[in-house]
């Protein structure tokens, strides 16, 4: 791990340089991952019609679970990569290559056998109508049968980013993106496949993204690639893997539950129309989170590396320079949201209703905005440094311990009211706990730097 062409120096180059080098490429690749929703939305929203929205929101779950397996890999082997470089362990560094191949086509094509035959019970279940379960449907048939290329692309591009690559990997994102933008129009206005052409234009975009992440992982220049020994799961790789992408995976589940049970209560309490308006709202809200996932992607490789050398300065600067960014972000999205709700929404629909519902949530759901860049820099740092059950309590207890409960019981009081306030008062009492965990760990690493004193 010490070759000239290392595209490395985590553990000595200035922490504010080596965030702007790696998060920036990070942020804008997440970005352009969230517009893959946000342009769904768009094109469906305005080619296909509002009730087509309504259906697109009723996938959000199953789409969350996809998104639950992918990262139990694509997280979890990117976070132990990052720390076995730091500990200059090469051979396991290329076998979790091979590992996050071999992982991400079981579970991809074990998810898909699942859901395929169970489609329809499991939509109802989410909330689906007669209105909005054929939309829903057309969709997910064909994203269910891409699943496993959408795990390996994201896979590979979690690697990609870790090793040392983060311009790479931004630049296959961004032409997934572009790709995904041409077919959408193509393939709903052009060839009239409503909903469904939103589906295939995803995968598609997605299949040419990963076709280029194979072709660098196969190129022997690069720092690391594919060779006939990585290609075998091992089994102390596969435990570290799953045990660090667990946090992710049950960050994503838990997402799947909540959503369930949001779509549930606006159904019950508003109707069709607000699921559709939950899901403008949702997707506006992940564009400016997305940037905070980019910058705590950005910041994995360089705190993950520098844990692994015991460098706790560096690892604290970096955590503080990460929390200053996150909080600027979503106090950005907060004024702009509360400032210019319908001018927002309208990219999405032209529905008068559906524009009253969406910028109504919108300014409630965001209300506690600003603290949730420090919550989510947060969890991810716990993760990033292996502390694995720290970040999945994190991810847990504003899921399950704080939003279950407010969702359960302020809508029976509010009606759809109380679903938008429950996420903007679970968002304050995690921001709280994140808070308390993380002064605990600052007075640990304080107590690791101080010398020891001789005894006389």
């Amino acid at each position: 791990m010490t070759r000239q062409d290392s595209p490395l120096p985590l553990g000595t180059e200035k922490i504010s340089t080596l965030l702007l080098r790696y998060a920036i490429p990070a942020i804008i690749a997440m970005t352009a991952s969230s517009l893959y929703n946000l342009v769904d939305s768009i094109f469906i929203g305005h080619g296909v019609g509002a009730m087509a929205l309504s259906g697109l929101g009723i996938t959000m779950p199953l789409m969350n679970l996809g998104a639950a397996f992918g990262s139990l890999v694509g997280i979890g082997a990117s976070t132990q990569l990052s720390i076995k470089m730091g500990q200059n362990d090469q051979k396991s560094a290329w076998l979790i290559l091979g590992n996050v191949i071999i992982l991400n086509t079981l579970i991809g094509l074990a998810y898909t056998a699942v859901c395929l035959p169970l489609l329809d019970p499991i939509l109802y279940f989410f909330g689906a109508s007669d209105n909005t379960i054929g939309y829903a449907r057309s969709y997910m048939l064909i994203i269910l049968a891409g699943n496993v290329i959408t795990h390996i692309y994201l896979g590979l591009n979690d690697l990609l980013r870790a090793s040392g690559y983060p311009g790479r990997a931004m630049a296959i994102m961004l032409t997934a993106v572009i790709l995904n933008c041409i077919l959408n129009g193509i393939f709903i206005f052009g060839f009239g496949w409503g909903i469904a052409g939103a589906a295939w234009a995803t995968i598609v975009a997605q299949l040419t993204a990963m076709g280029l992440e194979l072709r660098h992982f196969l190129n022997p220049k690069s720092f690391i690639h594919f060779t006939r020994k990585t290609i075998r799961l091992k089994r102390a790789i596969v435990k570290g893997i799953l045990s660090i992408g667990m946090a992710p995976f049950l960050m994503y589940v838990c997402s799947s539950v909540i959503v369930i049970l949001i779509n549930k209560a606006l159904m019950q309490h508003g109707g069709d129309l607000y699921i559709g308006g939950y899901g403008i709202v949702n997707r506006i809200a992940m564009l400016f989170v997305m940037v905070v996932m980019g910058l705590n992607q950005g910041m994995q490789p360089i705190v993950g590396y520098n844990f692994g050398a015991r460098k706790f300065d560096r690892v604290t600067r970096t955590l503080k320079y990460g929390i200053c960014c996150a909080v600027s972000v979503t106090t950005t999205g907060f004024a702009v949201c509360q400032l210019f709700p319908q001018y927002i929404t309208r990219l999405f629909t032209n529905d008068a209703e559906m524009l009253a519902i969406s910028s109504h949530g919108l300014r409630i759901v965001l209300a506690m905005f600003p603290f949730v860049g420090f919550q989510m820099v947060t969890s991810n740092f716990f993760q990033s440094i292996g502390m694995a059950p720290k970040a999945i309590f994190l991810s847990l207890t504003r899921q399950l311990l704080f939003l279950v409960p407010f969702l359960l019981f302020l809508p029976e009081f509010f009606g759809p009211d109380g679903v938008w306030m429950s996420m903007p008062l679970a968002d304050a009492a995690a921001t709280t706990l994140a808070a308390i965990l993380l002064a605990k760990l600052f007075r640990k690493f304080r107590r690791m730097q101080q010398p020891i004193q001789p005894t006389v």
